[in-house]
């Protein structure tokens, strides 16, 4: 039984980076009756097939060059089972200008858009912090 889940989680982790926690969910859900999960995790990562800091890593260029600010990127990452020491690593390693990012985004998605209208103006607030952009980000925009 653990040769089929080394052989699924060495599939799953073919298609793209994977968590730990992720992997765990996925090949539970695929053998609910599985015993040595824990132990073919382990060996996965002794093995350097699967590591939470790559995928950190990946995730978070990902998501930079998606149009995500950092709350969301942050929120994502937690949900997905990375420790908060892993992900200030990301954010100290990736020296992202959040306010060019944000403008950036502002301007792909709001270039022929008159702001001067309280609606539009509350709209595009509330896209820009859905994306996960602090306060202080969105009111540089304006």
């Amino acid at each position: 039984m653990s040769k089929k889940l080394r052989y699924k989680a060495m599939d799953l982790l073919a298609r793209r980076e994977h968590s730990r926690s992720e992997l765990a969910t996925k090949l539970s859900q695929r053998f609910p009756d599985s015993t040595g999960l824990e132990a073919v995790l382990d060996g996965l990562e002794a093995d350097g097939l699967q590591s939470d800091s790559r995928f950190a890593g990946s995730f978070f260029r990902l998501r930079v060059q998606g149009g995500f600010g950092p709350q969301r990127i942050r929120a994502e990452l937690r949900q997905r089972g990375i420790n908060d020491d892993l992900i200030a690593q990301q954010f100290t390693e990736h020296e992202v200008d959040w306010f060019l990012a944000a403008q950036a985004l502002f301007a792909k998605k709001y270039a022929n858009v008159d702001m001067s209208e309280p609606r539009l103006r509350a709209k595009c607030i509330r896209y820009m912090q859905y994306k996960g952009y602090q306060a202080e980000h969105i009111s540089a925009l304006f």
